[in-house]
């Protein structure tokens, strides 16, 4: 059995899709290693990976076993509680969480509370359906649907549930922005990534968004001052190095162009477009650029 696993070997494995994924680390459910431009699990995630699964089939929502735990941490003064470690009673669909310790109480996460332990021999109390979707099922909802295109119209009118729930989540308009853009919604999908930026401006996938957007609307300009926020923002967000690198090739400034090819070997020196990239760095004279922008990314 391996020590470690990549993110595509955990996606096989688990049967999950590479969105949940990154979700549930965004989340902090699971924090793997990064080296080499890559994410590794050890078997201890995959098993707290295949438990949030479970859940989330049964319409548990993930923010909420996130706000559980959070519960655990602050009254046992943890910094980090691995998720494997915690011992989880689900009812219908509320969990309840128990920390670690000997003769540790239930927590229930919406309201942080301490709950009575359940007897294991006794039948679970009967718990009532909720008559709507909150806005962390909408949006696992949505998740789950804005991987294919024949549910993308889903996903969008999922994202806009959340939206109304929840005005100021900003991964929710990120999100609603990426999924107009697959429905081809160009100037809806602007007005959603303007929105992300409202509410976070030092996003650097929101900037990085909005040049994607901008960039497929014709406006380089804008398009370039987004992706140069994204990478002041996060240097290390080669997909914006590689996108302005482009877009300064379109404008015949091959000097800033370079810098960005080499900005983006650095950070992605083994990533999709590292051969085309090593090419522009030093290109035969003559030669035009080819590639295509990098599109679009979600946020979990």
């Amino acid at each position: 059995m391996p020590e470690r696993y990549t993110r595509n070997e955990a996606v096989r494995i688990l049967g999950v899709t590479p969105r949940q994924l990154q979700y549930w680390e965004r989340l902090q459910l699971v924090r793997p290693r990064a080296r080499w431009g890559e994410r590794f699990y050890n078997f201890a995630d995959l098993v707290a990976l295949g438990t949030i699964k479970r859940l989330t089939d049964e319409r548990i929502p993930a923010r909420r076993l996130r706000r559980a735990i959070a519960v655990v941490e602050r009254e046992m003064g943890l910094p980090r509680l691995p998720l494997q470690s915690l011992e989880l009673q689900v009812s219908g669909r509320q969990v309840a969480v128990i920390p670690p310790v000997p003769d540790g109480r239930p927590i229930e996460p919406l309201t942080g509370q301490f709950l009575l332990r359940f007897q294991r021999s006794a039948q679970p109390p009967k718990v009532h359906r909720m008559v709507s979707r909150s806005a962390e099922e909408w949006f696992e909802f949505a998740i789950a649907c804005d991987t294919q295109p024949e549910t993308m119209t889903e996903a969008v009118a999922a994202y806009r549930h959340v939206i109304e729930l929840a005005p100021e989540w900003v991964e929710a308009h990120i999100n609603l922005g990426v999924a107009l853009y697959q429905c081809c919604e160009l100037d809806e999908a602007r007005r959603a990534f303007s929105a992300a930026l409202a509410l976070e401006p030092r996003s650097s996938i929101a900037s990085f968004n909005m040049g994607c957007v901008l960039d497929e609307l014709g406006e380089l300009d804008e398009a370039i001052r987004h992706f140069e926020q994204a990478v002041l923002i996060s240097p290390a967000n080669a997909d914006a190095h590689f996108n302005l690198a482009l877009d300064y090739e379109k404008r015949h400034d091959r000097r800033r162009a370079r810098q960005h090819w080499s900005h983006y070997l650095r950070y992605a020196p083994s990533g999709p477009w590292a051969e085309y990239a090593r090419s522009r760095v030093h290109p035969p004279r003559g030669s035009r650029c080819l590639s295509e922008p990098i599109p679009f990314r979600r946020k979990g």
